[in-house]
């Protein structure tokens, strides 16, 4: 059982653990491998194709994380990531 104090509840989850990282989930693990394959495969409708997957997924695991994250360091990161995906597209 965790306190109600400011630090458990923007570090702990539900069952007390502090959590700062956690396995990929799928939206992840998809960002990953179509990031690392358009940066092998630079241009052309399938390089366009693995960009639109990158960001959709990075995209939705943001989200996932912004309103479902088990605490509020994972809410702030997904935030975070979504701003950041904002401000880097609107500089490109």
């Amino acid at each position: 059982m965790t306190n109600n104090t400011f630090f458990d509840k923007t570090f702990r989850d539900d069952d007390g653990q502090i959590v700062l990282a956690q396995i990929p989930n799928l939206p992840l693990i998809v960002w990953i491998v179509t990031s690392l394959l358009s940066l092998i495969i630079t241009n052309g409708k399938i390089n366009t194709l693995l960009e639109v997957l990158a960001n959709g997924s990075l995209f939705t695991w943001a989200w996932l994380e912004l309103f479902q994250g088990v605490n509020y360091f994972r809410r702030a990161l997904g935030l975070f990531v979504l701003i950041g995906m904002i401000v880097f597209k609107l500089n490109n």
